[in-house]
């Protein structure tokens, strides 16, 4: 009977929770090592299918960077980097679409179907989403870099997301989009995740890493920051106290409160439900990133 008891306790501090943000947009980027446990990602798609029946609107956006290599490796493609990004000739364009279009899309799919949820994989060979332009950057003397077949998210065509939610099923969309000839660009899934996080000005921009969240120092635990504003956000980046792959995770969470997003959270996706956590939870598992 206590433990009952308990299960309802849990179930009424989620009430709350889940009257503020039924009917609201929440873009979840699932990517690093949460994306290759099984269990993990399992545990991840029942907490997104928990939050379509309460009434939210997931979106998950994923990416697959140890998936790509992978299947670079097997096609005899030796990966060159360029400022952090993958060069992206035609070759491994192809290489990107394939493994993250059909093979961690369609896992991703078919594992909610298994659940008893509802799937709609949103991308170039099904219902493009995601339009985008080619990424310039500057080398150390402001000449552009060749990144090949880079690009960044310019626009979104909400149309098909909305179709899908409105058919109780999860949008899924892989970080490739086309440009406007058509051709497909690989696109930085955290910067994606926080495009449509602002087109869609969502209530929740939730990003799944194989970290816990944002640290003051990485080899303390205890350093684990619950609750930080975009101001400090700055500050610490400014500091270089944030770094390596937790920068782009940042700017595009600056990015994104800036234009309307209501918070970020920056979660560990090995933990079992931590969404449901973070976001159903007085206290949370992460760190969540707020306006000034």
């Amino acid at each position: 009977m206590l433990d009952a008891i308990r299960k309802a306790s849990v179930l009424i501090e989620a009430l709350g929770w889940i009257r503020a943000f039924r009917g609201k947009y929440v873009v979840i980027k699932l990517g690093g090592s949460a994306l290759e446990e099984q269990e993990a990602v399992r545990s991840l798609l029942t907490d997104v299918i928990f939050m379509e029946a309460v009434g939210m609107k997931p979106i998950l956006i994923h990416g697959g960077g140890k998936a790509i290599t992978a299947a670079m490796s097997v096609a005899g493609l030796e990966p060159r980097w360029v400022q952090g990004r993958r060069h992206t000739d035609d070759a491994t364009m192809e290489i990107v679409a394939k493994t993250l279009a059909h093979e961690i899309c369609g896992g991703l799919a078919h594992e909610i179907e298994l659940q008893g949820g509802k799937a709609a994989p949103l991308h170039y060979a099904t219902t493009p989403v995601l339009t985008g332009e080619k990424l310039q950057l500057p080398d150390e003397k402001g000449q552009p870099l060749d990144l090949g077949l880079v690009g960044h998210v310019t626009g979104l065509d909400p149309a098909p997301i909305e179709a899908a939610l409105a058919q109780n099923a999860i949008p899924i969309l892989p970080s490739v989009a086309l440009d406007a000839s058509g051709n497909k660009l690989n696109v930085n899934a955290d910067t994606a995740a926080a495009a449509v996080a602002r087109f869609l000005k969502a209530e929740k921009l939730v990003f799944l890493s194989d970290v816990p969240g944002l640290f003051l120092d990485p080899k303390e635990p205890s350093s684990l920051l619950p609750h930080v504003s975009a101001s400090r956000c700055r500050r610490l980046l400014t500091d270089g106290i944030i770094t390596a792959g937790m920068i782009p995770k940042i700017e595009a969470s600056l990015e994104a409160l800036e234009v309307g997003v209501g918070k970020v959270h920056l979660v560990d996706g090995r933990m079992p439900h931590s969404v449901l956590l973070e976001i159903y939870s007085d206290k949370g598992v992460g760190t969540e990133i707020v306006p000034d």
